[in-house]
Parts: structure tokens; C-alpha cells; sequence
């Protein structure tokens, strides 16, 4: 057991009963305490000292938030290093699963990405001739030629929703054609 716990256990039990200094001098020196738990903690995670500080303050809001489900038989340290260790937790929660790796002294290693050759015009008339009929000319005029759902529909006589049909189902098409164009 803690040898401040005794001490901790009386400012809290009087700052319970409204001394304010006795809260203030109990929360300064549970922030110490905690701070060395949540560090002990928080190397195991790799989480930096801002990570530590702030489950610190958000343990410390709890601890007030929470001050009066200390059982008075019990010790406060144990109590209150739950209340951090929880914290702790929610913040990693909060970050997920993410790993930060510096990469700026890889760029040099990693080779350089592929360039994406593309398809050639020849090709890409190739491709997009397996359409026909309003498949053909919705493709074309939203993809290739980059006009809208409105005015294709208006230029062709059909719905917006016709259009978006033709749209979809003319390039579900093209994307069949394609793996079996590069294969």
C-alpha cells in the first residue's frame, strides 16, 4: 500500500465534507501519483507524453466527477489509478488502431511507384465499342466527354434515373471487357 495513502484517504474524506484545500492538496498530489502510472502504462502503447497528460486531466475530471463513489473503507490510490487506467483506455480507443511510422527517411529506399500506362485511344475506342446502343452513348458523353446526368438526359430523351441505369450497367460492362481486354 501506497504511504500517502493514509493522507490521501483523510483530504478526501474532508474535502468530501467541504474543506477545498484539503481537495486541492489531494488532487496535486494524486496528479503526481497518476502521472507515473499512466507513463508506466503508456510506454507499453508507445503513446507520448500529450497522450499522457491528457488522460491525466481526463482522470483527474473523473475523480471529481466521481468523488463520491470512493468507498471510505477502501484505499484511494487503487481507486483512483482505475479511473486513469480507464481513461487511458478510452483514449486509446479514441486513436484506434492506427501506427505511426515516420517514413520521411524511406522515401529515398522505397522504389518509385509504376507508372500507369493507361490505355491508349485506340484502345480505349476498342473498349468502349463493346457497348451499344444508349449504354454507348451514355458512357461515352458522361465519361469521355464529361457531361453531366442532366444534359445527357435532356441530349438523349431519356430519364436522369434511365440514365444513371444506362450508366451503371454500361460500365459493370466495360469493367467485364477490360479485365478480359488486359489478360
Amino acid at each position: 500500500m501506497n504511504e500517502r495513502e493514509g493522507d490521501w484517504a483523510a483530504w478526501l474524506a474532508a474535502a468530501e465534507a467541504g474543506d477545498a484545500s484539503s481537495y486541492r492538496r489531494l488532487l496535486e498530489e494524486l496528479a503526481g501519483f497518476l502521472r507515473g502510472v499512466l507513463r508506466r502504462r503508456a510506454s507499453a502503447y508507445r503513446l507520448g507524453a500529450d497522450d499522457v497528460e491528457d488522460a491525466l486531466q481526463e482522470a483527474l475530471l473523473a475523480i471529481h466527477l466521481k468523488r463520491g463513489t470512493w468507498d471510505p473503507a477502501q484505499p484511494v490510490g487503487p481507486w483512483a489509478a482505475t479511473i486513469a487506467r480507464n481513461k487511458l483506455i478510452d483514449s486509446l480507443r479514441r486513436r484506434g488502431r492506427r501506427v505511426d511510422v515516420p517514413i520521411d527517411e524511406l522515401a529515398e529506399v522505397l522504389p518509385a511507384p509504376a507508372e500507369d500506362d493507361g490505355l491508349t485511344p485506340r484502345e480505349t475506342e476498342k473498349l468502349i465499342g463493346v457497348l451499344k446502343g444508349r449504354q454507348h452513348d451514355v458512357v461515352k458523353a458522361i465519361s469521355l466527354d464529361g457531361d453531366d446526368i442532366r444534359s445527357t438526359a435532356a441530349r438523349y430523351g431519356m430519364s436522369e434515373g434511365a440514365v444513371r441505369v444506362a450508366l451503371h450497367r454500361g460500365l459493370s460492362a466495360l469493367s467485364a471487357a477490360y479485365r478480359s481486354f488486359r489478360e
